[in-house]
């Protein structure tokens, strides 16, 4: 289980992560592709991030559009790994 984020810290690290935003205990970001099937690359290539971080994001998909939504379950709210895996997921995109 890692250590909570104090709010301060959150809005610190959402400033280096363009497009991320809060919601509750929650990060949440939709990015959008040209075509259907590179959506659904794109959540390959994150489903595979998240079973090697081993922390999973709910995602959503809209033909195009893919929706990530991040937090630490376990801790109760937003943590290390949901920023580690946000600036993972914009690289992989």
């Amino acid at each position: 289980m890692s250590a909570v984020l104090s709010d301060s810290e959150i809005q610190e690290k959402l400033a280096s992560l363009p497009g991320w935003i809060r919601e509750g205990k929650e990060i949440i970001r939709t990015y959008e592709f040209p075509t259907f099937p590179e959506a659904i690359a794109f959540v390959d290539r994150v489903a595979q991030a998240a079973e090697e971080a081993n922390h999973h994001p709910d995602i959503d998909i809209r033909y195009t559009r893919v929706t990530l939504r991040l937090t630490s379950h376990d801790s109760g709210g937003l943590t290390e790994r949901d920023f580690a895996l946000a600036a993972r997921a914009d690289a992989l995109a």
